[in-house]
């Protein structure tokens, strides 16, 4: 007990704030996910296409928004900018018990997908606020941990509410954005540095412009993050498909390997990250592209079971050391003032493959199968995860020779 308060204590309040609303939102969103695209198809009189297309249109919302989203974070500061955006989800979710035409669930997915972009470069520039840098690789796995709970736990959840009465799941998952909303309303304060204050002026307002040759590190990380989102993306889209060519119980597979993945990042979520936490961050990043890699490869050609299990392990490892130490550097690298637009920037590594992976992608399955799919994606990770790890060390060796010139100038002074 002691030593668990003692954790508690290690972290600012603020975090464990963050871990708590983003486990709760992250269980009903996943009792939702699953069902979403038949009740939808439900509501438009069994049709499948349009279903594909409303909750497509979420992701691309989502993009749109991500150019200019981040910079209110900056702007009005990450509180006013967190509550706008849970409300909006907290709307949409209850919208969908009231859309009938196709028009109205439309409207409703497109104003959900504004709200998680919004969030997300508010919500993690303020861990990067009041985080001190040494311990941000293990709060980002703290709240990368409590996705991983609402994703074990919520579906199972979900099918049981879903079949006695679908309506109330929409509104147990607006109550709970609304629940998160009025714990950072109650308890969080504004944390945006100072030096954001004043950039309404016109000189700052020219110099926070995210110009390519002035921010080619973010841009360049994001590029070469691209590949990681591909393969998420195809996870949730392709590869049930790919499964069932080979396994009679295709969908119980799928299902067990998505359990397997959420127990083991729980289990793992605060053990591995402080084991890598000063481990240079390209290592770490370049290790998790040679296991996505080789995740990969597994899926594409896996013949048993047991070869999936042992794949979904290894991407399990990609994936908290991965993901962790990209969000822990693109933090450090972003500058005070600008931390919520360079997340949002960031973030479109995910974005990006929602809409382009599935087509671009699912043809080549459909005309090659999984395996050249899955393939080619591994040769991305692989290139990708070389040049990523040749980026982050020239910035690191040019930060050092620039600390070792401001030391010899302040020592020659």
């Amino acid at each position: 007990m002691r030593l668990a308060f003692s954790y508690f204590r290690r972290h600012d309040p603020i975090l464990w704030i963050r871990v708590f609303g983003t486990g709760l939102c992250a269980l009903t969103t996943f009792m939702i996910r699953p069902f979403l695209i038949f009740y939808i198809s439900d509501k438009l009189g069994g049709t499948v296409l349009m279903p594909l297309l409303v909750v497509g249109l979420q992701p691309l919302a989502g993009i749109l928004l991500s150019f200019w989203g981040g910079g209110l974070a900056d702007h009005y500061g990450r509180k006013p900018v967190m509550l706008v955006s849970l409300a909006i989800q907290a709307l949409s979710m209850f919208g969908f018990i009231f859309a009938e035409s196709l028009w109205m669930l439309i409207l409703i997915s497109v104003l959900g997908g504004m709200g998680m972009p919004m969030f997300l470069p508010a919500a993690n520039a303020q861990i990067s606020d009041v985080v001190p840098e040494e311990k941000r690789a293990e709060a980002f796995a703290l709240i990368h941990g409590a996705v991983n709970v609402g994703g074990a736990l919520g579906p199972l959840l979900g099918l049981a509410v879903y079949l006695l009465n679908q309506n109330v799941i929409f509104v147990v998952c607006s109550a709970s954005f609304i629940l998160f909303a009025l714990l950072i309303w109650w308890k969080v304060p504004e944390t945006r540095p100072e030096e954001s204050l004043h950039s309404d002026k016109p000189e700052k307002a020219r110099s926070s412009r995210l110009l390519y040759r002035e921010h080619k590190l973010l841009y360049l990380l994001t590029l070469f993050a691209l590949p990681v989102g591909l393969l998420y993306s195809q996870v949730e889209t392709t590869l049930p498909l790919h499964l069932k060519t080979n396994f009679s119980n295709a969908s119980t597979i799928f299902a067990g390997l998505m359990t397997i993945n959420s127990v083991v990042v729980i289990l793992l979520m605060v053990w591995l990250p402080k084991k890598t936490e000063n481990k240079s961050p390209q290592s770490m990043i370049l290790i998790s592209y040679l296991l996505f890699a080789i995740v990969c490869l597994g899926y594409g050609f896996a013949a048993s079971f047991f070869v999936l299990v042992v794949t979904e392990l290894i991407f399990t490892v990609g994936e908290i050391i991965g993901i962790i130490h990209l969000q822990k550097y693109v933090s450090i690298a972003a500058p005070a003032g600008m931390r919520g637009r360079y997340n949002s920037i960031f973030g479109l590594y995910m974005q990006i493959p929602k809409i382009l992976g599935p087509i671009c992608f699912g043809l080549i399955f459909e005309h090659f199968g999984g395996g050249l799919m899955f393939s080619l994606i591994a040769s991305l990770l692989v290139l990708c995860g070389v040049a990523i790890y040749q980026l982050i060390r020239n910035a690191e060796n040019q930060k050092f020779a620039l600390m070792q010139q401001e030391l010899q100038t302040k020592t020659a002074v």
